[in-house]
């Protein structure tokens, strides 16, 4: 790519950003998602601060002042009245003065806050924005260890396949299996409105998303109840590995900040995150699974969930074992990474999570990698990324066999990535 090439797309991407920001937040895209979503706002903050660091921190800020009186962030606010997005606010019943959903999302507000405070220009107002963030985040993370690991083992469950991100991935379907869909109200879903049906989850898949939503709102939102009143109870490897990361990186930005108990703290969260996150390994797939918590059991599904964990401290055999998965799969594949295995017959190129390349997902694997020494197969990734751009555009996902363009287009957390992947790459 030319430094003509690579200036052109940077401020493509800015044009992204910018076309998607509503002043106090940014919106995923236009029409298919006309809301804030959790961890979006986290990757659209790195983005940002490339350009507007000022702008970048009021992103955090945002999503922070509409975090629950017992610690968790929502993984959508609704600032404004769409009816254009299902399930909006009615359904999800939960009561607060700007309508939230009532579940969580990949807590990457560690790591982002660590990027932004590191990176300021403005040392003053970096200190002053994350001592206001600092705790907040941490009551977060307090939040998932209380309310989603109750047994102390030291990894967080999730108990809604959205709060892992990857709402439709093969991971899920066997638990998935025991969620029923008997008496969840009649709906009209709006995503197949905006993007091809054939991209998105399935009904049987929303039948018992609602499921889900509805029983947690029969049980009045009450965090404390909800885990064990879940039929749906996955340890993802993906999601507590930025958990884990999120924690280190509070713990420095503590430490920065001259707060030595909010570092320990957390470095010990971390320190057993990492060691129960050994419990997920497979040798045969070469990377972590997932648990069902419900029946104590490894989940047999290889997906890009079992490649996150490089983005936490994990041993170098195990980030070495992953990189060579990614290379092996580029053997097979015209775009990496996939989010799924494309050696499982249940692999679906152009199926949300159950098949496409994310860039998102790229970069938290691109940063481990470089972090583990594993520059080659870091380079590789960077390159298909910064490939799929200029073959398809700031798209929401695509296709790792042609590079076809899925889901949503003029994607804000895709083009904060291009952003975060140029740098990198200069």
């Amino acid at each position: 790519m030319t430094p003509e090439d690579k200036s052109r797309i940077f401020n493509l991407a800015i044009e992204v950003l910018k076309e998607n920001d509503r002043g106090a937040y940014t919106v995923p895209t236009k029409g298919l998602y006309p809301f804030q979503w959790n961890w979006d706002s986290c990757f659209t903050a790195l983005g940002q601060a490339h350009f507007d660091e000022d702008r970048a921190w009021t992103e955090m800020e945002t999503l922070f002042e509409h975090q629950w009186p017992d610690g968790m962030v929502p993984h959508i606010i609704f600032h404004v009245h769409d009816d254009g997005y299902f399930p909006g606010p009615d359904v999800w019943g939960t009561g607060r003065a700007t309508p939230t959903s009532g579940i969580t999302q990949p807590p990457i507000a560690g790591f982002a806050l660590r990027q932004l405070f590191e990176r300021s220009a403005d040392r003053t107002a970096a200190e002053r924005r994350a001592r206001a963030l600092l705790p907040k985040i941490e009551k977060w993370f307090a939040w998932f260890y209380a309310n989603r690991d109750p047994q102390g083992q030291g990894l967080v469950a999730i108990l809604h396949p959205w709060e892992a991100g990857r709402d439709n991935s093969i991971d899920w379907d066997e638990a998935f299996d025991r969620v029923p869909t008997e008496g969840i109200a009649p709906y009209t879903r709006r995503d197949t409105q905006h993007a091809d049906p054939a991209h998105r989850p399935t009904k049987a898949q929303y039948d018992r998303y609602l499921w889900l939503v509805e029983h947690f709102r029969g049980l009045g939102w009450d965090n404390a109840r909800l885990h064990d009143a879940s039929p749906f109870q996955v340890v993802d490897p993906g999601f507590n590995a930025i958990l884990i990361r999120g924690c280190q990186d509070l713990a420095v930005v503590a430490e920065a900040l001259g707060n030595a108990d909010t570092a320990a703290r957390n470095r010990n969260r971390a320190a057993r995150g990492l060691a129960a996150l050994e419990n997920l390994w497979s040798d045969r797939h070469g990377q972590y699974l997932c648990l069902d918590r419900i029946t104590g059991t490894l989940i047999d599904s290889p997906s890009i969930g079992g490649l996150i964990p490089v983005f936490a401290a994990i041993p170098k055999s195990r980030a070495a074992a992953i990189g060579q998965v990614i290379q092996q799969q580029a053997t097979r594949l015209k775009y990496i990474i996939a989010s799924h295995d494309p050696d499982d017959p249940r692999f679906e190129a152009k199926r949300y999570w159950r098949g496409p390349v994310w860039l998102v997902v790229n970069y938290l694997i691109v940063d481990g990698l470089l972090a583990a020494g594993e520059t080659e197969v870091a380079a590789r990734v960077l390159r298909s990324s910064l490939d799929l751009i200029e073959q398809s555009g700031f798209a929401e996902y695509y296709d790792p066999l042609t590079g076809a363009p899925c889901g949503g287009g003029r994607f804000t957390w895709t083009a904060a990535m291009v952003l975060e992947f140029l740098d990198i790459a200069a």
